[in-house]
């Protein structure tokens, strides 16, 4: 059984017991979060697909941690003017953990 969720603007593919990096969620650690825009689920060879969501459909997950990814540079040049600009970006994550998806 496998659902498609929309989780913070963005759509993953889920399973039970399977863990997920997305964008940084409100919540602690060890707290449990629900969703309920899930947009397709399969389950046994059944399809359902939602309209543009699956209504009554939700899927549970735990929150592990809050990390911040690899730090990404970003550097602007402008050729034979002298203008150099270095800066760098580290992303906030939220790691999470399915616990069960409710159709």
């Amino acid at each position: 059984m496998y659902a498609i969720v929309n989780i913070a603007g963005q759509q993953f593919k889920v399973a039970k017991d399977q863990y997920l990096f997305v964008h940084r969620l409100q919540g602690d650690e060890g707290a449990s979060i629900e969703f309920d825009n899930v947009l397709l689920a399969e389950d046994g060879g059944k399809f359902t697909v939602g309209t543009p969501s699956i209504s009554g459909a939700k899927v549970s997950a735990t929150i592990l941690s809050h990390l911040k990814g690899e730090k990404v540079i970003v550097f602007k040049k402008k050729r034979r003017k002298g203008y150099k600009k270095k800066n760098g970006h580290r992303q906030h994550f939220t790691k999470i953990q399915i616990t069960g998806i409710s159709l």
